[in-house]
C-alpha cells in the first residue's frame, strides 16, 4: 500500500498531530482539476470506486474503508490502468471530516454497508451519519444508497419519508437490475459480493436523496423486519432453522 502513491493512510495519531494536509485542498493539490469529488464509504475491494473513476473521467473518486488488505486489490487495479481521478484513503468512516473540509465533497456513494440490524449508532444511513455526511456535501449533493439489504433500505427510505423537511429522496428503485435500459447508468457496475446475492436471486435495492438545512429525527426501527439471510453463505437463517 505504501508503494501506491494515490492511497492514503492516516491513523488517527497522526490527525491529532498536524491534520490531514489535502483537506480542503484535494481540487488544488491532488487532483489539479475542479471536477466534482464523489467519496465511495465502505468501499472494500474498491470495484466501484476503480468502475466509476474508468465511466466517469470527468469526475474525481475516492475510496473510503478501514481494511488495507481489501483496499489493496482496487488500489492496484487502478494503477495498471494509469487511472488519475482516483485516490483511496485508509481510515474509519466517523474520521470522513478529518479529510475533507465543508462542501468539499459532491457525491458519497454507500455500497452493501454491513445493515447493523442491532446497532443503529453504528448504521451508516443512520442520523449520526447522516449529520457528518451534510457538513462535507456541497450544497445539492446527494447521497446514493445500493443494498441488498432489505432491512437497510426499509429503514433508510423510512427515515428518509419522516424527515420530509431535512431529506428529498431522488431515485428509489427496489430491484436496480430491472430498471429501464440507459437509466443511472453507474448502477450496472457489479461487485463480488452483488454477484453473488443475485445468484441467489436476492434483488438489489438502490435509494438516492439530498440532504436539506434542516434538523434530522431518527425513527423507531422495531417493526421493520430483519433480513433473513447470512450476507457471505448461502441459504437463509429461515431454511437452516437459525434465526433468532
Amino acid at each position: 500500500m505504501e508503494t501506491i502513491d494515490f492511497v492514503f493512510q492516516y491513523p488517527f495519531s497522526v490527525l491529532r498531530e498536524g491534520g490531514f494536509p489535502l483537506r480542503g485542498c484535494w481540487h488544488r493539490d491532488f487532483f489539479h482539476n475542479d471536477n466534482p469529488i464523489v467519496v465511495e464509504l465502505g468501499c472494500g475491494k474498491g470495484e466501484y470506486t476503480v468502475e466509476l473513476a474508468r465511466e466517469f473521467p470527468g469526475r474525481n473518486f475516492i475510496g473510503i474503508d478501514i481494511k488495507g488488505a481489501r483496499m489493496w486489490s482496487g488500489a492496484s487495479r487502478a494503477r495498471e490502468q494509469g487511472l488519475k481521478n482516483v485516490a483511496f484513503v485508509r481510515t474509519s468512516i466517523e474520521l470522513l471530516e478529518s479529510f475533507f473540509a465543508p462542501g468539499e465533497v459532491s457525491e458519497i456513494w454507500i455500497t452493501f454497508p454491513d445493515p447493523q440490524m442491532k446497532k443503529q449508532r453504528k448504521r451508516l444511513t443512520g442520523v449520526r451519519f447522516l449529520e457528518m455526511y451534510r457538513r462535507v456535501l456541497a450544497e445539492g449533493g446527494i447521497i446514493n444508497l445500493k443494498t441488498d439489504s432489505p432491512f437497510l433500505y426499509t429503514y433508510t427510505r423510512q427515515l428518509c419519508l419522516a424527515n420530509p423537511d431535512a431529506i428529498a429522496i431522488k431515485e428509489d428503485l427496489t430491484d436496480v437490475h430491472n430498471r429501464p435500459e440507459g437509466v443511472l447508468p453507474a448502477l450496472s457496475i457489479l461487485t463480488h459480493y452483488e454477484r453473488q446475492w443475485m445468484a441467489r436471486g436476492l434483488p438489489i435495492r438502490y435509494l438516492a436523496f439530498a440532504l436539506a438545512d434542516a434538523p434530522l429525527t431518527e425513527i423507531d426501527d422495531t417493526d421493520i423486519p430483519r433480513d433473513t439471510y447470512r450476507s457471505y453463505s448461502r441459504g437463509t437463517l429461515e431454511a437452516e432453522g437459525l434465526r433468532t
